[in-house]
């Protein structure tokens, strides 16, 4: 038994992933993660569960060094296979004696591991003295505590045991194991063994109820040449099973069929865009396969955002989630630029899974398990839309089989006309109001929802939701404007980040000039003037205002002055000024506070913008190619300040964010689709011609529970909308004579709404009204009262854009 129980307190691993893999074979449900040359955390038997820290090799000559492959050697990681994610890592020994050449792959059909090593021997003199240990860290279900190990023996075969409930991992080697030993991390592990005098010593066979460690010494065969094989399993004799079933073919014989599953599901040719790419078309392959290994193989349709945990190496056990969870948003965003690459099964799956999920009410949860449970519990508006532009997407590529998504994409537009203008949480999830990038994506989806219902007959529920989208477009600039900047000399007017209000009770009227802003991760209380981002760019990229608007070219030239920053491979963006979610200053992890860093996805979005401008965005393709590592893995965040010393940050390298993000390849797929198409893949027509070709004005002006508007400009109709049965009873003279509305069903939407007659109303008139609800049969208990004045003073009048 080993002693020092439980062991050292878990943590994770880095997220700077260099790569990614799995089976393209639905029956394999095992997925790995690479970074620093070892194999880091092992999904399974979903995409959203790691059940490992890291798998790597210990190297000594048993006299004089021990070396730790992640520490201490030199990394080279490359991809031999042109479409295929399996890897081959070469480490080698600073002092050029020796150096280990793995192939990293899965069972094509089985949940198994396997890392095919080579160990070369440069210096003569290192021949048959250099031994290895296969050193595996368990994490099992996503937990380093209350793991349990063994030293079992099947058949006379020497095989390392790890559970944790009925999850069960067996690790063997074609050659055998010589000796080993099972210990708690940070007392009893081998790593501690071998590091006190280079030999292994410590033979424990048990190790139960801690944060472990399971070692093997590789029976080296003459021609230094093995496979170590993890299988993973819900007994201990299925996975013992499956791992001599593995072992029992050559690597070889695994390895081509690997490829040869991953070969079938290549890009066609029709849409390997290479004159679009800079490199050839290598990182656009890389992303496509990026995309397709985060999708999980029993609940299909369920890509997580990154196999990764930002900054995992200050994160305990604590932290459940990391990035392994599905956003709506990335979701559909990844759906999408899958789309752009002409893959529509994953992007079908998706947008079934995303059916499967809603809730009654039409909305999604902020994030979730690939099983649908909720994780975290925000609302946001812009993943109530991006289905409803998901299934759009699919109708038009004629890809939408036998699934039928209209009741899916009721229920949310429903959702979004109660429930808007305000977000609970913006995109960066961090902040409640006025959001331009959400704005756009709810206009863009309505848009498109009408547009598709006008098409199959639905004349009054079409009706319906242009005119919420009419009135959204009329008024962005009132909202998300400000005429009082102070960032720019020079340019007072621009879009701001996010006009912030209450979310529990938001402020129908707020003032972009005078709103104050508290932001997250202690960046601090700012004016909303003069906070600023580039997700007033969606406004452009889904067509709802014109590339040449002269507010949008202002607001170019702000950010451009305030959150740009030129890395060596080409231009970056922060998200926001005073951003605090970032690797901190001094290099050190984010932890709740830091700062944020340069987002290869807003480069991404900027070529989008360059592009419906009508100039080449094939710079911005360049730059997000180049901000991708060896292993073309592209991450969230890039480090935008100078060198610190040591290994520390690098200048234009990733930060410790998330590696890879889907996201950001997907961002970088659909940039090389829309550079090839020549507009923005994801610019809306419907959106397109009626806000920016041919505007349509706006007739009505909106009342709803959520968004109760006080003020009105003269000229419009007012329109009352309600989520449940009601007569609305009102007065323009206050209450000398009285007025009763029975409200309109529009089926579709599960909603009410009533027009009442303000469009010949006086300036400083004033209507007032109440609700008589028939299911509860009462009475609102309240008035409410909207004044009729001038044009609004912040109005701009969709006609001049």
């Amino acid at each position: 038994m080993a002693f020092g129980a439980p062991g050292s307190p878990p943590g994770w691993t880095s997220s700077a992933k260099q790569g990614i893999g799995t089976a393209y074979h639905t029956s394999c449900r095992l997925w790995f993660t690479i970074s620093h040359g070892i194999v880091n955390e092992i999904y399974y038997p979903n995409v959203d569960q790691p059940n490992t820290r890291d798998f790597q090799f210990l190297i000594t000559d048993g006299e004089t060094f021990c070396h730790e492959e992640k520490r201490d050697l030199i990394h080279q990681v490359e991809r031999p296979e042109r479409h295929a994610p399996l890897y081959r890592l070469t480490n080698s020994d600073p002092q050029g004696r020796y150096r280990l050449v793995k192939h990293v792959l899965t069972h094509p059909y089985s949940s198994v591991l396997l890392v095919h090593t080579k160990l070369e021997i440069l210096d003569e003199s290192f021949r048959g003295k250099l031994k290895l240990y296969a050193l595996l860290a368990p994490h099992i279900r996503g937990q380093g505590a209350n793991n349990s190990g063994y030293c079992v023996e099947l058949g006379g075969v020497k095989l390392l045991h790890a559970r944790r409930a009925d999850t069960h991992v067996i690790m063997g080697c074609s050659s055998g194991f010589s000796r080993r030993s099972v210990g708690y991390v940070g007392a009893s592990d081998a790593w501690q063994d071998l590091m006190r005098d280079y030999k292994m010593d410590w033979e424990f066979r048990v190790a139960e109820n801690g944060n472990i460690a399971l070692t093997g010494e590789v029976d080296l065969p003459n021609n230094n040449e093995f496979t170590i094989a993890v299988a993973f399993g819900r007994s201990y004799e299925t996975t013992a099973t499956k791992l001599f079933q593995t072992v029992a073919e050559p690597y070889a014989e695994h390895a081509r069929r690997y490829v040869s599953q991953w070969e079938r599901a290549a890009v066609d040719p029709k849409f390997d865009f290479v004159s679009d790419t800079s490199d050839g078309g290598w990182m656009y392959r890389v992303s496509r396969a990026v995309l397709l290994v985060h999708e999980d193989k029993v609940f299909q349709g369920a890509l997580v955002a990154s196999m990764s945990i930002p900054w995992g190496e200050a994160k305990s056990d604590g932290d459940m989630g990391g990035y392994h969870l599905v956003w709506t948003r990335d979701l559909v965003q990844s759906a999408i630029a899958l789309l752009a690459t002409g893959q529509t099964s994953t992007p079908l799956r998706a947008l079934i899974w995303l059916a499967a999920i809603q809730r009654p009410d039409g909305s999604f949860p902020q994030n979730s398990w690939i099983n649908g449970k909720a994780y975290w519990s925000g609302l946001q508006l812009d993943q109530i839309a991006l289905p409803m532009l998901l299934a759009r997407r699919l109708h038009e590529h004629n890809a939408l089989g036998m699934f039928d998504p209209r009741t899916m994409i009721g229920r949310a537009a429903g959702y979004l006309i109660l429930q808007g203008p305000v977000t609970s949480q913006d995109r960066w999830e961090e902040a409640a109001g006025y959001s331009p990038s959400t704005l756009a994506v709810i206009i863009a989806s309505l848009a498109s929802t009408a547009q598709w219902t006008k098409e199959i007959g639905l004349a009054e529920v079409s009706d319906v939701i242009f005119s919420y989208a009419d009135w959204l477009a009329a008024h962005v600039e009132d909202w998300v404007v400000t005429k009082r900047g102070e960032l720019v000399q020079g340019l007072p007017r621009h879009y701001i980040r996010i006009n912030p209000t209450d979310a529990a009770a938001p402020d129908p009227h707020p003032d972009p000039d005078t709103t104050m802003l508290q932001l997250a991760n202690g960046g601090g209380l700012h004016p909303a003037r003069n906070v600023v981002g580039g997700d007033f760019l969606h406004l452009v990229r889904f067509g709802i205002r014109a590339a040449d608007d002269p507010i949008v070219r202002d607001s170019i030239k702000v950010i451009d002055r305030v959150i740009k920053h030129d890395l060596p491979q080409g231009p970056a963006w922060r998200r926001y000024n005073h951003d605090g979610y970032g690797q901190k200053d001094n290099g050190s992890a984010y932890d709740g506070m830091g700062v944020g860093r340069s987002w290869p996805i807003l480069t991404g979005e900027r070529g989008h913008y360059e592009l419906a401008a009508g100039r080449d965005p094939k710079p911005f393709v360049a730059a997000m190619e180049n901000f991708a590592n060896e292993g073309g893995m592209i991450p969230e965040q890039l480090w935008d300040a100078p060198d610190l010393p040591g290994d520390n940050m690098k200048f234009g390298q990733p930060t410790g964010s998330a590696m890879p993000l889907c996201w950001s390849h997907a961002e970088y797929l659909t940039l090389v689709r829309s550079r090839h198409d020549g507009v923005p893949f994801d610019r809306v027509d419907a959106a397109y011609q009626r806000y920016v070709v041919n505007p349509v004005p706006n007739q009505h002006e909106i009342w709803t529970l959520r968004h109760p508007i006080r003020v009105m400009p003269q000229g419009k109709t007012l329109r009352i909308i309600l989520p449940a049965e009601a007569t609305v009873v009102w007065t323009v003279d206050g209450w000398k004579q009285t007025n009763e509305s029975k409200a309109n069903y529009v089926d579709d939407l599960s909603l009410w709404f009533v027009d009442l007659p303000t469009a010949e109303l006086a300036d400083k008139s004033q209507i007032e009204f109440t609700f008589s609800w028939k299911r509860d049969q009462r009475w609102e208990g309240r008035n409410f009262r909207v004044q009729i004045t001038e044009k609004l003073p912040n109005e701009q009048s969709a006609q001049k854009h």
